[in-house]
């Protein structure tokens, strides 16, 4: 049966009461004390006021007797002044005639017979008493004044009297204080105390049997019930071993089911074909293995400057959306290179919405999670993602589930590494190829349209001196010749330009501005590119058919358009669009037709099929012409579902 919670009163509580019950005696008697001394002071100078009246009343009579009339009111009123000053008391001083019946009796008694004497001796002309009969007035009101006094003292000495008892009861109390508070101490400190050390001194003997009365309602009582509880649990392992091997099999078989993780997450990582279906995978798998609601893998660029969402588990739509791409540091997901380790945020108790000034963790909350541990993704200490993983309820991170979360953030950066290392290989065979055909056609297609070029000179400046007449249709048929020639050499040499032309691993944009700095060197019309937003970077094999793609509508830009500028506009996110666009004279809708001599058109077409993306041309007659290349998002639209309720 458990105790009534207010019937327990710790051991604080009775101290407190023991201390309290002493200090409040005290200050009592040091009240008394002082209430005392204030009536002692304030009954003293009340002697003191009436000695004066008395030296004032003789001051008076004589002044009566021997006629001096200005002296006369000025010593009435000091009379009426220190009558007024008994009467009323004067705090200041202190000065107050005590309050018991004798003493207000003798004071009204003084008050009444001055009236009467003020009366008689107010007036100093003939009427006045004589010096005898002032001299007798005087000395019965000096007596009364005297019986005054005397019952002032009186009350005084009573109340000195009580002084005396209050000190000597300070000291009485003092002594009974330190009494009681040795033993309280010994009672309820020490006492105690001494049977802790016994029943520990039990237990260090190997006397696992040890018991402590824990009879008490205070924090000895309850330190004696923990230490019970205490000696029963080690009485308790002690003979039961086999108990304890089983806790021990299932400590390994927890480390077996952490092995089965990370060799489903290496088998994960070996079937994955994209970048997009080994994020989806470690998704899923990490969020079973980590009994989260939800898990998100997200790519980090070079420069660690942003965090793009690459695959998803369970994760709300609307926070799939708003957090696609996150600026690292403006979130819980993303951390900065510098300080990234595991960590658990919680997301509930987050007052004032930002803290350190730029974190806000709404989204997530809204979301209805709890908290949330960030998991950095790290190559040869290089930043090159995070996985996120989203609770319902607040989390805390075991020593043994953050070494696993390691371990698999590290299976990822591998896997992600060598499906990097493949896209590159295959980029690098693809370039080798270009550059076998940029030779092959140098050496045999350039070389023979080089060598027409020449003959075809030769042959005018043969026919240079034979009549016009006979020569014109000559003359215009080697004239369509060297221009059919030389476009042929120039197509060939763009050709020859675009094989060569490399990408970059993580960025197109600087293969895109040396294709405008060609073009803009080519034809002398000027080229502007524009960037917007932060996206995924591209696979170097999808970043060569872009760049193909710009290219071949540049060239139909310098061959048809007759502009006067052309605009590159590329948006990164959510998804990758790249314009380009001139203000040249435009076509009509049936020239943009496919068929079989547009042969630009098609192939642009063929290029955009081959990487999944859609291209549109947008072109009217005298408004200029607008290619756009719309590439399909980065994340699989089935990448990111919702929980269920």
């Amino acid at each position: 049966m458990r105790a009534d919670p207010r019937m327990h009163r710790p051991l604080a509580a009775k101290l407190g009461a023991i201390g309290c019950l002493l200090l409040a005696l005290a200050l009592a008697a040091i009240g008394l004390t002082l209430w005392v001394t204030w009536q002692l002071e304030g009954g003293a100078a009340a002697v003191n006021e009436a000695g004066r009246m008395r030296m004032q009343t003789w001051r008076l009579a004589q002044t009566l007797s021997a006629g001096d009339t200005p002296l006369l009111a000025p010593r009435m009123a000091q009379l009426d002044q220190s009558m007024a000053l008994l009467r009323r008391g004067d705090p200041a001083r202190p000065l107050a005639v005590p309050r018991e019946a004798a003493s207000r009796a003798a004071l009204a008694a003084a008050q009444q017979e001055w009236a009467y004497l003020r009366e008689r001796w107010q007036h100093g002309d003939a009427t006045a008493p004589q010096a005898a009969q002032v001299a007798a007035e005087a000395t019965a009101f000096v007596a009364t004044i005297d019986r005054l006094v005397d019952t002032i003292e009186r009350q005084l000495a009573r109340w000195t009297t009580l002084l005396n008892s209050a000190q000597f009861a300070m000291m009485a109390l003092a002594i009974a204080a330190a009494i009681t508070l040795l033993y309280a101490a010994q009672l309820l400190v020490f006492s105690p105390l001494a049977r802790l050390q016994a029943g520990l001194a039990r237990i260090e003997a190997s006397d696992l049997s040890a018991r402590i009365d824990a009879a008490g309602d205070d924090e000895f009582g309850a330190v004696a019930q923990g230490f019970n509880r205490m000696a029963a649990r080690l009485q308790d392992l002690y003979a039961s071993l086999e108990r304890r091997v089983q806790e021990k099999t299932e400590h390994l078989e927890a480390g077996r089911a952490r092995l089965a993780a990370l060799y489903e997450a290496a088998a994960c990582a070996a079937r994955a074909d994209t970048l997009q279906t080994l994020a989806q995978g470690f998704a899923a798998h990490t969020r079973r293995v980590a009994r989260a609601d939800a898990c998100a893998v997200r790519w980090s660029d070079e420069q660690n400057r942003r965090y793009v969402l690459l695959g998803a588990d369970r994760l709300p739509t609307a926070l799939a959306e708003a957090e696609h791409c996150v600026p690292t540091g403006d979130c819980f997901c993303g951390q900065p290179q510098g300080g990234a380790h595991t960590r658990v945020f919680p997301l509930t108790d987050l007052r004032g919405g930002r803290p350190n000034g730029r974190i806000d963790a709404g989204q997530c909350r809204r979301a209805g999670f709890a908290s949330m541990v960030s998991v950095p993704v790290r190559l040869h200490e290089r930043m090159v993602g995070e996985i996120d993983l989203f609770y319902r309820a607040p989390e805390a991170l075991a020593d043994d589930d953050r070494a696993l979360l390691d371990a698999l953030a590290s299976h990822l950066a591998g896997a992600m590494e060598a499906l990097r290392a493949d896209a590159l290989q295959r980029e690098a065979a693809l370039a080798e190829e270009r550059g076998l055909l940029a030779r092959e056609l140098h050496d045999s297609i350039a070389q023979s349209l080089a060598f027409l070029k020449i003959q075809a000179s030769l042959l005018r400046d043969a026919l240079a001196g034979d009549p016009a007449g006979q020569t014109a249709r000559v003359r215009d048929a080697l004239s369509e010749l060297d221009a059919g020639i030389r476009e042929s050499l120039s197509d060939v040499r763009e050709l020859l330009l675009h094989f060569r032309t490399r990408t970059n691993a993580e960025d197109i944009a600087p293969a895109l501005r040396s294709t405008l700095t060609k073009f803009e060197h080519q034809t002398g019309l000027p080229a502007v590119l524009d960037i917007a937003g932060e996206g995924m970077a591209l696979p170097p094999d999808v970043q060569v058919q872009v760049l193909h793609v710009v290219q071949e509508a540049l060239s139909n830009v310098r061959k048809h358009a007759q502009a006067r500028g052309v605009r590159v506009e590329v948006r990164a996110s959510p998804q990758w669009v790249v314009q380009v666009r001139d203000d040249g004279c435009g076509m009509e809708a049936t020239a943009r037709a496919p068929d079989e001599t547009h042969v630009g058109l098609r192939i642009m077409r063929e290029r955009a099929a081959g990487i999944g993306a859609a291209l549109e041309i947008a072109s009217a007659p005298g408004a200029g012409t607008c290619v756009t290349l719309t590439l399909p998002r980065l994340e699989p639209a089935a990448a990111i579902t919702t929980e269920t309720a």
